[in-house]
């Protein structure tokens, strides 16, 4: 019976001075594991600098298309200054505005506008 106990107590002696030299790895492993998934999935990780990258960029385009759209209108808007008044731009607000035009011309209607 003193032998069966023997052998337990060695056992477990054993476990507890296996498991002591495994304690430092795994914690390490932990460690890593955490500052692996954190640096991939966090909130400012790889995957969250990708996203926010994306975003400006598509920011950046809509930002060119509306400077473009506003510098576009500008162009416009000075050919109908008082000052300097283009013929052409004149006729056509005219048009539009009145909603006219001359004899015999056909009107086409852009319904995408």
């Amino acid at each position: 019976m003193e032998s069966g106990c023997d052998f337990i107590r060695f056992m477990l002696q054993e476990i507890r001075r296996r498991f002591g030299h495994m304690v430092g790895p795994l914690v390490g492993l932990g460690a890593v594991t955490y500052f692996a998934y954190h640096t991939v999935e966090g909130d400012r990780g790889v995957l969250a600098y990708l996203r926010l990258h994306n975003e400006l960029l598509e920011a950046e385009m809509r930002l060119a298309k509306v400077a473009s759209e506003r510098q576009e209108m500008e162009r416009r808007v000075l050919l109908l200054r008082p000052d300097h008044l283009d013929p052409d731009m004149l006729e056509e607000r005219a048009r539009v505005m009145l909603n006219m035009g001359h004899d015999g011309e056909v009107v086409v209607f852009d319904k995408r506008k």
